[in-house]
């Protein structure tokens, strides 16, 4: 897999990460912080939503808001775990893979891979992935 190095406005997106879930953080409840930057710059957060045990995951509500707010091109999204700073970032889900190729399959993905936060190509996370019936991404 190709990865590629952070530079400071990933850094930005992990702290606004970090911000949304130490402010919302809540052991039950809400234990995931995400953040999208777009390709206008502006950077959209998210919480995970837990209920009756499921519930969405914070990398898609993060994508809603930026849908939301009328956003239709991303650069970079990333999820961070953990209570206290400076948190840790988490690979997304299966569902959040496929969720980031059907949306933006050329976005930016920040992961912990072999030891090492860096970036990959959300298109890279999910081989083989199903496709819409068009082929065209959101």
């Amino acid at each position: 897999m190709i990865t590629y190095p952070l530079d400071e406005t990933d850094h930005a997106l992990l702290a606004a990460a970090r911000e949304t879930l130490l402010r919302a953080y809540h052991e039950e409840r809400h234990t995931v912080g995400a953040a999208i930057r777009a390709a206008s710059g502006r950077i959209y957060t998210g919480v995970n939503i837990e209920a009756c045990a499921a519930g969405p995951c914070a990398e898609p509500i993060a994508l809603g808001a930026a849908i939301t707010a009328g956003e239709r091109a991303f650069e970079t999204i990333v999820a961070v775990g953990g209570r206290d700073e400076p948190g840790y970032v988490l690979n997304p889900c299966g569902n959040c893979r496929q969720m980031m190729i059907d949306y933006a399959p050329e976005m930016m993905v920040i992961v912990e891979y072999e030891g090492q936060v860096c970036k990959v190509r959300a298109r890279d996370l999910l081989p083989g992935a199903y496709h819409h019936f068009d082929g065209q991404p959101y």
